[in-house]
């Protein structure tokens, strides 16, 4: 990431799929991403690999506000928080998204943020990206701390012996070293 006058110049979205507001069609869009944005967003999330990834999004326009509704459905491998071995997860999530014209507050000026204003999505120019919202959404699916079927083993190992391994074994035999 470089810097410019206006700001930082931030590398482009893995899974970019630009909707203009005033072309949309009525019919859902079927979003799919392609073998080499799955690796990068696997890259950017910290997962083994996304074998799949689609959604179904209903547009609906009210004014500048683009309302956007339907399903998340990916195919996942990610690393089990205990074990640490391959753990292959199913997504399927509701979507529900809105995007809104981005506003710049008059300098010195307060913002109020409402409950509601939290889940907008704010688009500069002529476009919004749909797909990174979509991948944002499937970002947020994903459970850091999910365990495979390994994980109880694994746990009671590291909790009978300090020789086990575990993500507290090094603490295990500090302890055994300081006084008192």
């Amino acid at each position: 990431m470089s810097n410019t006058a206006e700001g930082p110049v931030l590398p482009p979205p893995e899974f970019s799929r630009l909707v203009d507001p005033q072309a949309m069609v009525a019919a859902p869009l079927h979003l799919e991403a392609n073998s080499a944005e799955r690796a990068a967003l696997a890259r950017r999330f910290g997962l083994v690999r996304i074998a799949s990834l689609r959604a179904e999004v209903a547009l609906t326009r009210e004014g500048a506000v683009v309302r956007a509704t339907g399903r998340l459905r990916a195919a996942i491998v990610q690393v089990c928080a205990i074990s640490g071995e391959d753990l292959p997860v199913a997504i399927d999530e509701p979507l529900a998204l809105r995007f809104v014209p981005e506003v710049s507050p008059h300098p010195g000026a307060e913002v109020e943020i409402t409950a509601e204003d939290c889940d907008d999505i704010a688009y500069a120019g002529p476009w919004f990206d749909l797909g990174e919202a979509i991948a944002q959404s499937l970002a947020l699916a994903i459970d850091p701390f999910a365990e495979g079927p390994e994980a109880a083993r694994v746990r009671a190992a590291g909790l009978l012996g300090e020789a086990a391994p575990g993500t507290f074994a090094g603490l295990a035999a500090l302890k055994g070293r300081l006084p008192g």
